[in-house]
């Protein structure tokens, strides 16, 4: 009867794991939502993603051939996926003395950790774009993130384009329209609703959306690279979608809860993102 009470106490520790990890994984993943999503199909090992070049249009005349021929140019990026994944072992001695929600602790670490491993895997292609944007110890302010949209719309980065950086450096959107607020009235408009509604979370400032990420890195200056990105530059391709498994260790006297999933992330167009490092320092608390 023991085994049997405690192989129920099991999977009904599981199921609060499970429903846990997922419920977190959806929500602490901000850059892997902005990008391009592709699944690999059954008995599939790659995705191959073709990309074509841009069209110029030429003028004609009545009666007259068209004689310039386009290159179209195409170039392909093939996608893999590898396995990443974590298991954690719990004893029956552990569920026997456990309240739930420790179970609902341990699903919420193990998809916490999914998820900022999905998030900064993304992170590190910021680094790989071609066009670097910003730079070390530069405030985001109001006049640079403007600038940084200017640069992606004039260069055609897309119709999807985002910015995502850390919340310490998005802060200083914010605190400089306070700054401005302070020597001029504030307009009725943009401004205005900008700190009203701050904290709820940011409007898009020339119709790209601002987006925060606390899993974003901050080196030992202070810095943290993000990105202002079209939704087609970057990807992510699904082999296997996160799954939670368990396996008994009787020897162990004891259960090993594992999660995994199958993945890779990859730059799909270059033209379409650029890097964008900013000034990310712990804003003050007391001013």
């Amino acid at each position: 009867m023991p085994q049997t009470s405690t192989t129920g106490n099991l999977e009904n520790a599981q199921k609060i794991i499970i429903s846990a990890a997922r419920y977190t994984e959806e929500h602490n993943a901000p850059a892997l939502a902005l990008i391009e999503s592709f699944s690999l199909g059954k008995g599939e090992k790659q995705v191959t993603v073709p990309k074509v070049g841009q069209m110029t249009m030429s003028d004609l005349q009545d009666g007259v051939d068209i004689i310039d021929e386009e290159d179209i140019g195409m170039t392909t990026v093939d996608l893999t996926a590898s396995e990443v994944g974590a298991k954690v072992i719990i004893t029956d001695k552990l569920l026997k003395q456990s309240a739930v929600n420790v179970m609902s602790i341990i699903g919420r670490q193990l998809g916490d950790g999914m998820a900022r491993k999905k998030d900064t895997d993304v992170h590190a292609l910021y680094s790989g774009f071609s066009t670097s944007l910003g730079a070390a110890n530069t405030t985001m302010s109001l006049a640079n993130t403007a600038g940084a949209i200017a640069y992606a719309k004039a260069n055609k980065f897309g119709s999807q384009v985002y910015i995502i950086q850390h919340p310490n450096a998005v802060f200083d959107i914010a605190n400089t329209a306070v700054t401005a607020s302070s020597t001029y009235p504030v307009p009725k408009g943009w401004s205005e609703d900008l700190l009203g509604e701050f904290f709820s979370g940011l409007r898009p400032l020339n119709g790209v959306a601002i987006f925060e990420d606390g899993n974003l890195t901050v080196d030992a200056s202070d810095d943290v690279v993000g990105a202002i990105a079209d939704k087609s530059a970057l990807c992510v391709l699904n082999s296997v979608t996160t799954k939670t498994e368990r396996q008994r260790d009787a020897s162990l006297r004891a259960t090993e809860i594992v999660m995994t999933s199958d993945y890779g992330v990859f730059e799909l167009d270059d033209s379409r993102g650029a890097s964008l490092t900013m000034d990310a320092s712990a804003p003050s608390t007391t001013a």
